[in-house]
């Protein structure tokens, strides 16, 4: 085996890795169109679709059409909400969610005062949608005895603040049929929550029980375009049912099955950001997913329906949900309800990746900086696989200093690769060299390596988190590709302090693999980099210090005196 093979498996793994990232595209094909070119031609008509309200279960299943039907002159009004979390909108018509922006959460640094929409109902038809179903009743016109997501609701007032010194802020909406059924619809906002309370008070004035659900959906017009070549992160569908499952929005009607589901919850998730409807605990919900077609472009909804109400005539009731619509900050995500934590989404090694996740944001409690957070961090998982570590280098700082006889044996059987490896395997066994050894504990410590890239690249509390100087924001690149080419250079170091190889090709992609990182890195966001550079730059110091310690117990040429005997070797 040659000497750096290990090295250039391992480098090989990790490019494939990066490339892999590039090109993955999660549960189908990329969409056909572009959304926001899309979404930006339907205007006000697809919020007057029909066919997406769920059926109450007694009517008679309908066909999904092709082309969607509108409704016309309904009347329609927005009401916009102003917390210290939101600035959004509703729609009079159905209490629609069909704008909600950030403020906290600009769009990048440079852009402090433009906050990031997360919903939205004209580019990218986005929006969270609710409403009531009645049950189907012999002989009962049950049609306007409950509002869906289309009914014209009336508001007090056009506009809603939160208060300075107020905790809490209401805004309620009236719907009332012609038979007496009153339903008043109310969003609760709270200081410094992304979590909002919704409510439907149903107070029924009519002569006959009324029996109703509440449905909560999302829907999405067709699946954005990737902001980054080099950086695949998931937007799309989800859902909890005892596990964590994942959609393409295309797609999604075959996909997701009709079923019921208790203590569940639905999502649509995009990198840093979700919106969510959270059930109560222990609620049974029917689980549904939909999709249509307005002017030729799809719509995708995913959706939750409620078990039946009872309000018997004169009396009233109330259906409750919890709707977050936010950044993916795991703490408070992982104290509303089970499993919604996973959204934010660290792949096959979640199990590595939550721990590193905590003890990174330990360490940022105590310095106050994310970047010396990941310097902190990275110097603390060198620790751990410090004796790992150290056997790999000890093994190639043994092929370093055994590398003139490796040079002497390829002169000698030149291109007789069967004797040559014979005569390797020789000296191996006679300077007690394991040619795995620079291996197979670096392996060991690859998952670990990609665990932590997928925390530094999936956690929202890096986005625009800045270093020093002019690293402003960890969670895009470096604007001067100072850390890109630094790195670059450390991988250049760590190759020179590793033995030379004796196939030329070999030699030729080595020096070559630095420049292709260099490229890669280059795009990647900063706080990566510094990881890696990091993780360079300490590999460094420790190979540098084992290399020259494993030289100096080898015999000088000449000297006639044995190698020094190394309790550590």
């Amino acid at each position: 085996m040659e000497n750096l093979r290990p090295i250039l498996y391992l480098s090989l793994v990790f490019l494939l890795f990066l490339i892999w990232q590039a090109w993955r595209v999660d549960y189908g094909p990329e969409p056909l169109v572009q959304a926001q070119e899309a979404a930006a031609q339907l205007g006000q008509d697809i919020a007057e679709l029909r066919e997406d309200v769920p059926d109450s279960p007694a009517a008679e299943a309908r066909r999904v059409p092709t082309e969607t039907q509108t409704v016309t002159g309904v009347s329609r009004g927005v009401v916009r909400v102003v917390t210290d979390t939101f600035d959004l909108l509703i729609d009079t018509r159905g209490g629609d969610l069909i704008q909600v922006d950030l403020p906290s959460y600009p769009v990048s640094l440079k852009t402090p005062d433009q906050a990031t929409r997360i919903l939205d109902e004209r580019r990218r038809s986005y929006v969270a949608q609710s409403g009531l179903v009645h049950d189907r009743i012999t002989d009962v016109d049950t049609e306007d005895r409950a509002p869906s997501h289309h009914a014209v609701f009336t508001a007090q007032a056009s506009e809603y603040r939160l208060a300075e010194g107020q905790d809490e802020l209401r805004v309620p909406l009236v719907w009332e049929s012609d038979e007496g059924i009153r339903v008043t619809k109310t969003y609760t906002f709270r200081r410094g929550d992304f979590l909002i309370g919704l409510e439907h008070l149903v107070e029924n004035n009519s002569n006959q029980d009324w029996i109703g659900r509440q449905y909560r959906q999302l829907r999405h017009g067709p699946t954005p375009p990737r902001d980054s070549w080099f950086l695949y992160t998931f937007t799309g569908a989800a859902y909890f049912d005892d596990k964590y499952v994942k959609e393409s929005l295309e797609g999604i009607g075959n996909s997701i099955s009709q079923r019921e589901i208790i203590n569940g919850w639905i999502a649509i998730i995009e990198h840093y950001f979700l919106s969510s409807w959270i059930p109560f605990e222990g609620e049974n919900n029917l689980l549904y997913a939909r999709e249509l077609s307005a002017q030729g472009q799809p719509h995708h909804i995913i959706g939750l329906r409620s078990e039946a109400m009872v309000v018997p005539a004169g009396n009233s009731g109330v259906l409750e949900s919890r709707l977050w619509i936010g950044p993916k900050l795991q703490q408070p995500l992982s104290e509303i309800t089970r499993g919604l934590e996973l959204t934010v989404d660290y792949g096959i090694f979640t199990f590595l990746a939550k721990p590193l996740f905590w003890l990174l944001r330990v360490i940022h409690d105590f310095v106050g900086n994310w970047g010396w957070a990941i310097i902190v961090l990275t110097l603390l998982i060198k620790l751990a696989f410090f004796h790992l570590s150290a056997t790999s280098y000890r093994s190639m700082a043994k092929m370093r200093a055994a590398q003139p006889k490796m040079m002497a044996l390829k002169e000698r059987f030149g291109d007789d690769k069967q004797r040559m490896n014979q005569a390797l395997m020789e000296l191996y066994k006679k300077e007690k060299i394991n040619p795995l050894g620079g291996c197979l504990p670096i392996l060991v410590q690859i998952p670990v390596f990609i665990a932590l890239y997928w925390v530094l690249l999936e956690s929202v509390e890096l986005r625009q988190a800045p270093w020093i100087f002019w690293l402003q924001d960890l969670s895009v690149r470096d604007p001067f590709f100072v850390l890109p080419l630094l790195m670059g250079a450390s991988m250049i170091v760590q190759f020179k302090l590793n033995p030379a190889p004796i196939d030329p090709i070999q030699a030729k992609i080595m020096m070559a693999l630095p420049v292709v990182f260099t490229v890669f890195f280059a795009f990647f966001p900063a706080g990566l980099v510094l990881y890696w550079l990091t993780n360079n730059i300490l590999s460094i110091a420790q190979q540098y210090y084992i290399t020259r310690k494993i030289e100096d117990s080898m015999p000088k040429p000449g000297s006639g005196k044995k190698a020094k005997s190394s309790a550590s070797d």
